[in-house]
């Protein structure tokens, strides 16, 4: 995913305007699931201008305990990075995926494993099985949609 336009020496996309299926979730539910606190995100990033690490830092700014899943570091962020869900030895509420749709399925029962209570898939990440097999096996499912975002139109007052 392309995160600057060339020639923009601004701040990253974070969260480009991606027009796609998304999930049914009201405002409501949204702000229910941005009161847990405890989120694995998987894909995180050690570059500090992709998506997943501008994100997994701007939550962390918020009050949230960021848990790294990405099994080609050791440590991201200051913290432990874990290689899979399943290795993951806190409890998690949210497992934020910043990876390509195709690699979203087997994250489902690795999430539901650990008993986590949120599938989110970020904005252009889109998986109408994954998001159904997760939806069967009792999570609360977003598709298609950035955490950061929701968090500042809902408790910040800015738009999308």
């Amino acid at each position: 995913m392309n995160t600057k336009r060339s020639g923009d020496s601004s701040e990253p996309v974070v969260c480009p305007v991606f027009f796609g299926p998304q999930d049914t979730l009201s405002d409501e539910q949204v702000r229910e699931i941005l009161q847990l606190r405890n989120i694995a995100v998987v894909g995180l990033s050690t570059n500090p201008r992709k998506p997943s690490r501008v994100v997994a830092e701007y939550l962390e700014s918020r009050g949230y305990k960021i848990i790294p899943v990405n099994p080609k570091k050791n440590v991201i962020m200051g913290k432990r990075a874990y290689p899979s869900l399943e290795k993951v030895s806190v409890p998690v509420d949210i497992v934020a995926v910043f990876l390509p749709p195709e690699k979203v399925l087997p994250l489902v029962e690795q999430a539901a494993r650990i008993d986590a209570k949120v599938f989110w898939m970020q904005e252009q990440v889109v998986n109408p099985e994954a998001a159904e097999k997760a939806r069967e096996k009792g999570l609360v499912v977003a598709m298609n949609r950035c955490l950061k975002k929701e968090y500042q139109r809902l408790f910040e007052g800015k738009k999308k």
